[in-house]
């Protein structure tokens, strides 16, 4: 079935199988690869993106579920001229990274999370992101650096 997707504004059609993923029609059809795949049951949110403004883990969805939608991945947060978003500029100077696997799919969730609510508590951050996993940092710097966004 032919499915089209607008991603990071560029308009993508691809014929795909029916049970296609949202996440690998990003990945494999239209080549965006910095959307993560992680555990394949919506447990990580290494996966996250924007569908339609909100963040969503692409894995949890069929790619045929956003046919004529609008999807922003990681490659869409920065300017056009290469200025990083503040959200991506907050996790490098606060060090909200390491191997950075996550780091997508955190930066995505953290940008809906301040969309939400511009200026929350550390402990609301801590929950809005209880939905994406990392193995490496212990959250505090993530934590860190999404409190640093909403004061940027």
């Amino acid at each position: 079935m032919d499915v089209t997707v607008t991603i990071n504004g560029q308009e993508h059609t691809y014929d795909v199988e029916p049970r296609t993923l949202l996440v690998h029609y990003i990945r494999e059809h239209a080549g965006l690869t910095g959307t993560n795949i992680g555990c394949d049951t919506s447990s990580c949110g290494a996966c996250s993106i924007h569908l339609e403004g909100e963040a969503v883990k692409s894995c949890t969805l069929l790619a045929a579920q956003a046919d004529g939608l609008e999807v922003r991945t990681i490659e869409g947060m920065a300017a056009e001229d290469g200025t990083l978003h503040p959200m991506q500029q907050a996790f490098m100077e606060n060090h909200g990274l390491q191997c950075g696997y996550c780091t997508p799919g955190m930066v995505m969730a953290a940008t809906s999370l301040l969309d939400e609510n511009a200026n929350p508590t550390e402990e609301e951050v801590r929950i809005g992101l209880e939905g994406n996993l990392c193995r490496c940092t212990g959250y505090h710097n993530i934590v860190k650096s999404v409190l640093a966004a909403a004061n940027a």
